[in-house]
């Protein structure tokens, strides 16, 4: 069962490497991941687990795609179809070249058995330098190499390339920077154990491999150390403090194993070999001999073994939840993008049509499928434009922001012509409401283009569905019709509403029902400006005191009322200069203080003038809304599929229209390679 866990993980890293490596993968797996800097001794301490010479060595950066190793023991036991090939045993109880009881595979080469580890090594070269080129770059793209053998426990290690300083040769001027990373986003997922390699010989709190380690785990939690080189140490020296967790303590420990060096390898010295002195050391050193069980590359290979076991165990729940929610969501995202292209233009152009007019009426009608609690949207937006932006805008203008008193005056005398009238004229009235009423026409037109930047917005609202992006030039298309027809249908729209104002202008109505009629202005402003004396009564008895006894009168108005419409141009002449009668200057101005007969005059005025503003002011406040919904929102919903259909569906480049936008291809693509890659996920997680 155990095996079969570690079996599982390895399916499933195999089943997610065609997504990358690194961060790309949506699903964290528990893996045991290998770091250290290039003289540390990594290479040595994977070959002594699997017990074989497989990885390439030499000087600089040997290691420069990340490497996953799976190992899997198996039974031993050949085929009876292989017996003919099976070379037996050799002298030193390892097995040859050609043995068939142990071979690799490369998740690259599927079918493909390598039964000579030297194959293997070249193969990791080729396959390297295929990825990254020979200048010793290096590449996040993993090789994943699958190692079955009777000699190895089943695990997973992924050997990450080593930590550098400084470039050589071709290699990239960042090329510490671009390992450094690389190894982050290996090390810094919560899944990940991290196996750092450090020598012996070396103090270790200068390991570049921890100091990177406990960057992305401070606590030492999920970092198991291998010291390695204790051979080399000093005479007199040893690892006890460290290996007691003494120096940098953490969760796993430390293991202390001994490698082949330069000189073993080159008289080809066999692990087997390695292996057995690795154990002699370790049982007749003075200070490791007490508990020679927990030294070596074995007792390493059984731990590695057990703390992946117990990790797939507790988070195999949760890496079977995550493969479910990202198969889902790549699932919901291939629906949005849709098919492949299957339909024929004209269908396809027919389709969205159909959809957009659809879209754009609901919007309008407030029955989208998708309302929104937070904002106003579509017709809801239109609506409050017209009942609280134009009216209330309608409603601030004030019509004696711009009349004066003086511009009444002069009305009054321009319109009663040479000789001075006896009534207030109803014509200076209609000349001075006219004025104002024009002064509605600016914030109609305004209302008009309000709403149509409100049509253009459910335009952009609707036309920013994935469906539409899926065919950049017909959404543009679609577009540009859309807001041509709308400005087309401006026209109309301005033409009407002008008419509006222009019929308000033209008509003043001064028997409208709810105009305030002359006498009653009259009577208010006589109220005003002669109210009604009080008489004074007796405090003792409360009656009436006799005339006699009444205060007097006020005092009349101005001694400069005399003075009259003219008064301020003859004020200051003399008489000698009176006598001369001079013509009047080219400007002749109203100047001087206005008699009471004028100043009641124009109180009169200005009460017909607010009366009548009001009425229309309402009037136009209700008309000009219902003329924009009849020529631009009405017939915007009634013909705008007409409109499009004409300019669309018959357009001679319409194949080159619905041709599909380039990031939505390879959006598909991706998804579908996502879907793919987690269904076999989802299938072989469901096994266990």
């Amino acid at each position: 069962m155990d095996e079969h866990l570690i079996a599982t993980i390895n399916k499933l890293q195999d089943a997610l490497a065609p997504l990358g490596g690194g961060s790309s993968s949506p699903v964290d797996l528990p893996q045991i991941t290998v770091v250290g800097s290039q003289s540390s001794g990594k290479s040595s301490v994977l070959e002594n687990i699997v017990g074989r010479d497989f990885l390439p060595r030499g000087t600089g950066i040997v290691t420069r795609r990340p490497l996953v190793l799976q190992l899997v023991n198996r039974r031993p036991g050949i085929n009876k179809n292989d017996d003919l090939q099976v070379n037996k045993v050799n002298d030193k109880g390892e097995a040859s070249e050609n043995n068939l009881e142990e071979w690799g595979e490369f998740l690259h080469l599927p079918g493909k058995r390598f039964y000579n580890f030297e194959e293997i090594r070249d193969e990791i070269v080729r396959d390297t330098n295929a990825k990254t080129g020979e200048n010793l770059g290096i590449s996040p793209v993993p090789i994943n190499l699958r190692i079955y053998s009777p000699h190895v426990l089943t695990l997973t290690l992924v050997d990450l390339p080593g930590l550098t300083k400084v470039p050589v040769g071709d290699q990239p001027k960042d090329i510490e920077k671009q390992i450094r990373d690389m190894i982050l986003k290996y090390i810094s997922k919560p899944n990940a154990i991290i196996l750092s390699v450090n020598p012996s010989n070396s103090d270790l709190a200068n390991s570049d491999g921890l100091k990177l380690a406990r960057e992305v785990d401070p606590e030492g939690a999920r970092t198991i150390g291998v010291l390695t080189k204790v051979d080399l140490m000093d005479e007199g020296t040893d690892v006890v403090d460290i290996l007691a967790g003494r120096v940098i303590p953490l969760r796993f420990g430390y293991i202390p194993v001994i490698n082949r060096g330069q000189r073993d390898i080159e008289s080809k010295k066999t692990i087997r070999d390695a292996l057995r002195d690795e154990a002699n050391f370790f049982e007749n050193h003075p200070a490791y001999k007490a508990k020679p069980q927990f030294c070596g590359t074995p007792y390493l290979a059984k731990k590695l073994n057990t703390i992946l076991l117990h990790h797939i165990k507790s988070t195999l729940p949760d890496i079977k939840m995550r493969i479910e929610v990202s198969l889902k969501k790549y699932q919901q995202e291939l629906n949005i993008l849709g098919p492949q292209l299957e339909e024929s233009p004209t269908s396809l152009a027919l389709n969205m049509i159909t959809n957009f007019s659809k879209d754009y009426n609901e919007i309008l009608n407030g029955e989208a499928k998708e309302l929104s609690s937070h904002e106003l949207s579509g017709g809801a937006r239109i609506s409050f434009v017209f009942h609280e932006i134009f009216k209330n805008g309608v409603s601030a203008i004030d019509p004696f922001d711009q009349i004066k008193d003086a511009d009444i005056r002069t009305i009054m005398h321009n319109t009663s012509g040479s000789a001075p009238s006896l009534f207030v004229g109803t014509q200076a009235f209609e000349v001075l409401v006219k004025q104002q009423i024009h002064r509605l026409e600016e914030p109609s037109l305004r209302c008009v283009n309000l709403i149509f930047d409100e049509l253009a917005r459910i335009l952009s609202q609707i036309v920013s569905h994935p469906q539409y992006a899926r065919y950049p030039a017909l959404k543009e298309r679609l577009s540009q019709c859309f807001l041509l027809f709308l400005r087309t249908e401006l026209v109309p729209t301005n033409e009407l509403v002008t008419d509006i104002i222009n019929a308000e202008e033209t008509y003043v109505n001064t028997a409208h029902p709810e105009l305030l009629k002359g006498s009653q202005a009259m009577a208010m402003v006589e109220e005003k400006f002669h109210p009604k004396p009080q008489v004074a009564v007796d405090p003792k008895t409360g009656k009436p005191l006799p005339p006699s006894q009444q205060p007097a009168p006020a005092p009349p108005a101005n001694k400069e009322e005399a003075n009259g419409f003219f008064g301020g141009f003859f004020s200051s002449k003399n008489k000698k200069r009176l006598q001369l009668m001079e013509a009047p200057p080219p400007v002749l101005r109203a100047s001087g203080t206005m008699s009471e007969r004028e100043q009641m005059e124009t109180e009169v005025i200005k009460l017909l003038i607010s009366s009548y503003y009001s009425i229309v002011q309402r009037t136009v406040s209700d008309l000009v809304p219902k003329a924009i919904m009849l020529k631009l929102i009405t017939r915007s919903k009634d013909e705008i599929q007409k409109e499009l259909l004409q300019k669309l569906y018959s357009a001679p480049d319409l194949s080159d229209l619905v041709k599909e936008n380039e990031n939505t291809v390879q959006k598909r693509q991706e998804c579908l390679k996502m879907v793919e890659v987690l269904r076999n996920a989802s299938e072989i997680v469901s096994s266990v």
